[in-house]
């Protein structure tokens, strides 16, 4: 008997699913992946937001100040 056949039996129902990270948590290492690939991309907009945010305020907001005043 070759070594899938063997896995299949040995792991039942169980075959061919994907494992969670943990028994009492249900999900899939994939979910996982997928959930930190999409806070990391979240994290760097939201500091790319930041950045421009910083910069109209530092530069843009006093030079349409000083536009106005004269």
């Amino acid at each position: 008997m070759g070594e899938a056949k063997r896995r299949k039996e040995s792991l039942g129902e169980n075959y061919g699913k994907e494992p969670t990270i943990a028994p009492w948590f249900p999900v899939t290492k994939t979910q996982s992946q997928k959930f930190v690939q999409w806070t990391s991309t979240g994290a760097w907009a939201g500091i790319a937001l930041l950045v421009v945010a910083w910069i109209v305020v530092r530069f843009v907001g006093p030079a349409a100040g000083w536009w106005q005043a004269n």
